[in-house]
């Protein structure tokens, strides 16, 4: 039987990787993202090299009541999602008290709202079957706070933190969750974020190099996925011994832009 992996953020970066991955597993796929044109021409592309089934859903997920949407339509299709990747995300540089209040808004819905809601959604039936698997595309700004990134590093936080609290809940009925923590990842999001100039992506890894990372990971069932062993040992040994206040200049220092 054919495994049908639901991505989110699609179009491009990790999420079009993701669906490459899989489809050349010979896993169906349904694509979720804002481009109908993209999504078409992803999909056209991957029945034609792979003979996957692909199915197309354009949604903004950043809208509310998306993920009920999309949701909806899997249903109206009959389609039995078994692998659940909630990719779709975006950041946003500078001061939060100078950045647009919507903006910020659309963020939380996106990286946090409408990933829980697809999760829930979703998982029900994996639970209901005793089988299922879910990767959330996290970073590794979810073990700091972010100046100059507030919300972003706060809405991944939020997205390592409930991927791990609901593998839990859900490791009795052969069901995983896995959160992926990245560092830099060369994509889109650099210039959707206004991201350009800060050194932190100057030696961004490629979204394929991530991509088959998480998916690799996802396939294992790990908890929580760093694709960069120094980022890890950092994060998971280092960090936390350092005063609150010095993470919190070093983090602001990470984010700022070259003159």
């Amino acid at each position: 039987m054919k495994h049908t992996a639901l991505i989110t953020g699609a179009s491009n970066g990790i999420g079009l990787e993701l669906a490459k991955i899989h489809a050349k597993q010979g896993g169906d796929l349904v694509l979720v993202a804002r481009s109908a044109d993209k999504l078409a021409q992803l999909a056209e592309e991957l029945r034609s090299q792979y003979g996957v089934s692909v199915t197309v859903i354009a949604q903004d997920l950043a809208a509310s009541q998306a993920a009920h949407a999309v949701f909806a339509e899997t249903e109206r299709l009959g389609i039995q999602v078994d692998i659940l990747m909630n990719n779709a995300g975006f950041g946003g540089h500078g001061r939060f008290f100078e950045r647009e209040l919507a903006k910020e808004q659309q963020m939380i819905q996106l990286n946090i709202t409408a990933l829980t809601e697809l999760t829930h959604l979703y998982l029900q039936g994996m639970v209901a079957r005793r089988s299922g698997k879910i990767l959330n595309v996290s970073s590794t700004a979810s073990f700091m706070p972010g100046p100059l990134q507030a919300v972003y590093y706060a809405s991944k936080a939020y997205v390592t933190s409930f991927s791990q609290a609901v593998a839990e809940e859900v490791r009795e009925f052969g069901v995983t969750v896995t959160a992926l923590c990245p560092g830099a990842v060369a994509t889109g999001f650099v210039a959707a974020g206004d991201l350009q100039d800060v050194d932190a992506w100057k030696n961004a890894k490629s979204a394929q190099s991530v991509a088959e990372y998480g998916y690799r990971a996802m396939e294992k069932g790990e908890l929580v996925a760093f694709n960069e062993g120094k980022l890890k040992l950092a994060l998971e040994w280092v960090i936390p011994l350092l005063p609150r206040k010095t993470v919190l200049k070093m983090s602001c220092m990470a984010m700022e832009k070259s003159k």
